[in-house]
């Protein structure tokens, strides 16, 4: 099992100051879809049990939100959306109704349900990223398509950056 968590601290700076969980690990599921959050994630998050787990809005994988940072989401995603209109409660309905609350055993193991194993093609083999206060979760060999060569990435982010910069 490959592990290159990382975590920086909570006040890197006065513009961040939340958990920051990066880096990948690979992990073993069993034929039931239970699966061993790597313990590298684990020890980050101060040992929560209780997670939301979506489908990702923009990728085929999974998204393991710690409970603190879903009522965070849901927090913002609320005041955003009325309540009284119908588009952007069915907005809202639709969000929330495709999670689930998820309580990791007390050695670290998760059970994916079936639904999302199916939706994903999830077999044995999957692959955990920290995507800063998120958990994103792989079928093997998946997340690997969404890469872009480094030079491009490189290209992307300095122009991203320097429109921030004055």
């Amino acid at each position: 099992m490959s592990q290159n968590t990382i975590i920086l601290p909570k006040n890197l700076s006065k513009s961040y100051n939340m958990l920051s969980l990066i880096g990948n690990s690979e992990a073993k599921m069993d034929a039931k879809g239970r699966v061993f959050v790597p313990a590298s994630f684990r020890h980050l998050l101060d040992d929560q049990h209780v997670f939301v787990l979506r489908k990702s809005l923009f990728n085929q994988c999974l998204v393991l939100y710690p409970e603190e940072t879903w009522n965070e989401l849901i927090q913002v995603l609320r005041s955003k959306l009325s309540r009284w209109k119908r588009e952007e409660e069915q907005i809202f309905r639709q969000f929330v109704a495709e999670a689930e609350r998820i309580e990791l055993e007390d050695n670290g193991r998760m059970l994916i349900p079936k639904r999302y194993l199916t939706a994903f093609n999830f077999e044995k083999d999957v692959r955990f990223v920290g995507c800063d206060s998120t958990i994103e979760i792989w079928p093997a060999g998946k997340i690997e398509e969404t890469f872009v060569e480094t030079e491009t990435l490189a290209t992307e982010i300095e122009r991203l950056m320097s429109e921030q910069t004055p």
